[in-house]
């Protein structure tokens, strides 16, 4: 038995223990509540989509054209399982046919929002 647990008794280690839990998940919910702290703008993601997805994708309803091999938003939108986190990871780390656009990660956030709002 070290010295600690012999001078404290039961009970003061339990509520040590607990007040170290509580300060734990209140520093997990701090965290959490940073990291949303701004949410993506839909609405500037589309205004994004126009300047530098349209020429490829269609991006909107009103757009009649686009690259054959380049998918619609909508259809982007529409695949199970992707959502606008999983889009955003993808468009910082664009693929070999995309152009490096050099967006922000709240822009890549913006658009990503916007992509996954077309599935909808």
């Amino acid at each position: 038995m070290t010295k600690f647990e012999a001078s404290t008794p039961p009970r003061c280690a339990s509520v040590l223990r607990r007040r170290a839990v509580r300060a734990l998940f209140a520093a997990l919910a701090a965290s959490s509540a940073l990291a949303s702290a701004r949410a993506a703008d839909v609405d500037k993601g589309e205004k994004l989509a126009r300047r530098w997805c349209a020429a490829c994708h269609i991006v909107a309803n009103d757009q009649k054209h686009g690259a054959d091999n380049a998918p619609t938003f909508a259809a982007i939108g529409r695949i199970p399982g992707l959502n606008a986190d999983r889009i955003a990871l993808f468009l910082r780390d664009p693929h070999p046919k995309m152009p490096d656009m050099q967006l922000s990660r709240p822009e890549t956030e913006d658009l990503a929002a916007y992509i996954a709002s077309q599935g909808r």
